[in-house]
């Protein structure tokens, strides 16, 4: 990222013509900008109204809301500038041309107003994490996990557990100083390895959660599978609400992965329309579209197996939870077996009880994410599995000098995860999700 000293700027609401465009500025120009666009600079955190005027063309640009806000009490931590104006696209440009005239002022990069609230101490690693996965929640269940790791809930259980093991390294370091003095407790050794071991077991036991945050983060997959001409693509067209899939009655038509996003009840899910599973197909594509389909079920977290009158009744051995689907209701056929549930992707009959049986599946999978803060990213796992063998290698050594150099590589694979140590490798990767604005 280029040096923080300069002063960034960006639209930081919608692009699009709107009632109101706001842009924000950050850096130790804001101030100096402020003054040569208004003429002078308000009084701090009040928003007043001003004419905006190009320096260099001296034609005024339009009336806008002006918010000074000096740093470091900021979201970045940095002397801050708001500008809301008319949402035109030609008033817009027209004040980006005026901020590309100023020396030391340069649009921003993707995530760098987040990115210098972590550096400037504003916000840890999984505050910021939390607080793009908000910006990006499209269900309510997302938003509410979202806003727990964006206000601090996951931060503040990864702080506790780094605070625990620093204690723990910093009374097995006195030990080993002053291991000579008489008032130095000989069982604190043994206590720190207890105490590690415990740590360990603790961060494991937390992780034990069926990946229940990151599955809320991305989506359940649920996939509907069966033989040829069963109404697959009709099914997802139904519960799409639109034709998202070609429905012919021939059999093979779908040959690739199609998906669709669903909210179900708050809970997100990700519908996979395979193609139809049968020994054998027609050509080498549809030969691979089984086999794709095949692949996805196997890794779903759930199934919908959909069958026809006209299909074989045996449903595919599949180790993912499964919904059995008998479509084709409205043809009066009355083979349903039992569990399965009936249905007509092309009247709509039965797709009320689908709907709430497969929710009640999604809930059951995702409802330990809204009881407490969980892992989100896969980030924060690698990290916490790798602490949990540091911690376990630190509870069986011999030595103490060693026991202090696991507890040690420990902490930094906690400090990895919030931001505190080592990590400017994983910077860029992270700032990359979030918008210009932001």
């Amino acid at each position: 990222m280029t040096a923080v000293r300069d002063t960034i700027y960006a639209l930081s609401s919608g692009r699009g013509r709107a009632a109101v465009a706001v842009i924000r500025l950050s850096g130790p120009h804001c101030a100096s900008t402020c003054a040569s666009l208004t003429g002078s600079l308000p009084a701090p955190r009040r928003a007043v109204l001003r004419t905006l005027r190009d320096q260099t063309t001296g034609k005024d640009i339009d009336q806008a809301l002006v918010l000074w806000l000096p740093g470091p009490g900021t979201f970045t931590g940095e002397d801050m500038l708001e500008l809301q104006v008319h949402g035109s696209t030609a008033v817009i440009q027209a004040l980006f041309r005026a901020l590309r005239s100023f020396e030391g002022l340069r649009l921003a990069e993707r995530g760098e107003y987040t990115r210098r609230a972590v550096e400037n101490g504003r916000m840890t690693l999984v505050d910021a994490e939390g607080l793009a996965d908000l910006i990006n929640a499209e269900t309510e269940a997302q938003r509410a996990q979202a806003l727990r790791q964006a206000a601090g809930a996951l931060d503040a259980v990864y702080e506790d557990w780094r605070k625990r093991l620093l204690g723990m390294l910093g009374h097995l370091e006195a030990h080993i100083d002053f291991v000579d003095e008489e008032d130095v407790p000989p069982e604190v050794s043994a206590d720190v390895r207890d105490r590690a071991r415990a740590l360990a077991q603790e961060i494991a036991s937390y992780m034990d959660d069926s990946r229940a945050g990151e599955r809320l983060r991305e989506g359940v997959t649920v996939v509907i599978a069966g033989p040829p001409n069963a109404g697959k693509s009709s099914l997802l067209n139904c519960l799409a609400r639109r034709d998202v899939a070609i429905v012919s009655d021939t059999p093979g038509t779908t040959r690739d992965v199609i998906e669709v996003n669903l909210d179900l009840d708050g809970y997100p899910a990700t519908l996979v329309d395979t193609a139809g599973l049968r020994e054998a197909g027609a050509d080498q594509v549809e030969d691979e579209g089984i086999r794709r389909a095949r692949q996805r079920a196997a890794q779903a977290d759930i199934v919908i197996w959909v069958r026809s009158p006209d299909t074989e009744a045996t449903a595919a051995a599949i180790d993912s939870p499964t919904l059995r689907i008998l479509n084709k209701a409205d043809l009066g056929h009355t083979d349903q077996q039992q569990g399965e549930i009936a249905i007509s992707a092309r009247t709509g009959e039965g797709i009320p009880v689908l709907l709430e049986r497969l929710t009640e599946k999604v809930r059951a999978i995702l409802s330990s994410a809204a009881e407490r803060p969980l892992v989100t990213r896969e980030r924060h796992r690698l990290a916490l599995q790798r602490c949990v063998l540091h911690l376990l290698d630190a509870a069986g050594q011999p030595i103490d000098e060693l026991v202090a150099e696991d507890l040690r590589l420990a902490s930094r694979q906690l400090g990895r995860v919030v931001g505190r140590i080592d990590i400017e490798e994983v910077l860029g990767e992270i700032f990359a999700e979030f918008c210009i604005g932001k």
